[in-house]
């Protein structure tokens, strides 16, 4: 391993059926699956200049609970245009790789978009889409996790150059929700739903400089998006411009402060867009509504500004720089009729309050899937110090509620996202949580299973190798191992 565990390279793809220290619950019968950046080498002796770069590598934990040998575990590169590009030594580049205009960046994201897919696998319809922020997505088989194709949407309907990485469920009807980013003289970010994998656009909203949106908020009625104020100058687009990777081009504009812009699910329109503080934020990690929906209310993982972008290169994050990972989870209140008060922005009718939830540090924070769209009580995140000299030592459970946070940290010595997955029936954190974590002197990863109401070990799984650290993983109930 090298000598910056968890920013390792990972050449090996392996198939094998593991056995589980502990036990699993009967119910826990379908399968993780996991993405992340899994190499950083291309071939010719270089490498990409950021995390967020790294060629695309998917794991797949498949749970038995019946079997000796409980858990069906699979690794494997996805092989896209640009893997095949880097294994030829032809990367030019990604999200923060690479020296180009965003003229040129532009006109790749047009006639060729970008597809090393290493955000998070999604199902949408019956696919399984490996994501990034291209609108461009790639079919994965969920068994073999080989490349079946890949798509992009060309009917008639608005469509972007960019896409938030993360879609939207709601869980009461199925549909998922995205947003997507068109450039050009008019520039507007297009709401658009998939029922069934079938697209339909509810609605677009207009921007003068758009912003850097990862992720957005869903509510049962609106929307969410929080137009940080991380900003590019649309008439860069028409001239030729200054050299450097894609999210450079990108300019702090504090003095713009965060607009939190709702747009209603049906009709498409904006019914209010009131502003904040400027902060920056990449993961929105539940929504809901409340007091009639006159208040929509979202917990948002914050940064004070975006130099963390930046800040996430590859020799900063081996060197031991790590305090731009470690958030602070915070809720937003959107007053939809007009209250006033305290630390609030007024825009017309609408204000939004902000409240500290956690800000003792935090790194990519979930929330239960069966309280998607509702309110939630118990947020689970990769513990963080601040600032942060090494990874995540640890997983933590906060209670939203009472405010009082658990924490986990055995088993090995930095963890990854921890994944809850809901019990059949019980109280909110009735479930397991799923985090990978890496030991280092094993030089290995390991598969730890939680309780979600005790948040101690049930069960451990050892991989045969050290997986680099990942970005986002789903559990799907529907993928059954055996």
């Amino acid at each position: 391993m090298e000598s910056a565990p968890g920013f390792h390279s990972l050449e090996e793809e392996r198939t094998a059926s593991l056995s589980v220290d502990g036990s699993l619950p009967d119910w826990l019968d379908g399968s993780l699956i996991r993405n992340g950046p899994g190499a950083f080498s291309v071939a010719g002796g270089d490498t990409v200049d950021h995390w967020f770069d790294g060629l695309a590598m998917c794991y797949r934990f498949g749970f038995d609970p019946g079997s000796t040998d409980a858990v069906h575990y699979r690794n494997r590169f996805l092989e896209t245009d640009a893997y095949r590009e880097a294994q030829a030594g032809e990367f030019d580049g990604g999200f923060a790789t690479g020296e180009t205009t965003l003229r040129e960046r532009l006109a790749g994201l047009l006639d060729e978009p970008y597809d090393n897919t290493n955000i998070i696998v999604e199902r949408v319809g019956d696919r399984y889409l490996a994501l990034t922020e291209s609108p461009r997505a790639v079919v994965v088989d969920p068994e073999t996790l080989g490349v079946v194709d890949d798509i992009q949407y060309d009917g008639p309907e608005p469509a972007g150059q960019l896409a938030c990485a993360h879609l939207k469920r709601d869980p009461a009807t199925g549909t998922l929700f995205n947003v997507e980013t068109e450039f050009g003289r008019t520039n507007r970010y297009h709401v658009h739903a998939l029922d069934g994998g079938e697209r339909r656009h509810v609605g677009s909203v207009e921007t003068d400089e758009p912003a850097y949106m990862h992720s957005f908020a869903l509510t049962p009625r609106y929307v969410v998006l929080t137009e940080f104020p991380l900003r590019v100058d649309p008439l860069r687009f028409l001239r030729p411009g200054r050299q450097g990777p894609f999210i450079e081009q990108f300019e702090w504009e504090p003095e713009r402060g965060t607009r939190v812009v709702v747009v209603d699910r049906t009709s498409g329109e904006v019914v209010a867009e009131p502003v904040t503080e400027p902060l920056f934020g990449f993961h929105h990690v539940n929504a809901f509504e409340r007091d009639g929906g006159t208040e929509l209310v979202f917990d948002l993982e914050t940064i004070p500004d975006a130099t963390a972008i930046g800040e996430l290169t590859l020799e900063t994050l081996r060197e031991g720089e790590l305090d731009a990972i470690a958030g602070r989870l915070e809720r937003f209140t959107v007053d939809l009729g007009g209250a006033t008060g305290g630390d609030r922005y007024r825009t017309g009718e609408a204000t939004v309050r902000r409240e500290m939830l956690y800000d003792d540090g935090t790194a990519l924070p979930t929330a239960s899937p069966a309280r998607w769209c509702r309110p939630h009580r118990y947020v689970y995140a990769m513990s963080m110090d601040q600032p942060a000299t090494e990874w995540a030592t640890g997983v933590l459970k906060q209670d939203t509620r009472t405010g009082d946070v658990v924490e986990f940290d055995d088993g090995g010595d930095y963890f990854g996202e921890p994944v809850f997955v809901p019990a059949p029936d019980g109280p909110e954190d009735a479930g397991v949580v799923l985090a990978v974590a890496l030991d280092v002197d094993a030089e290995r990863s390991r598969l730890l299973v939680l309780d979600g109401e005790r948040f101690e070990e049930r069960a451990r799984v050892d991989l045969p190798h050290a997986a680099p650290f990942d970005f986002h993983g789903r559990y799907f109930p529907e993928l059954r191992a055996a």
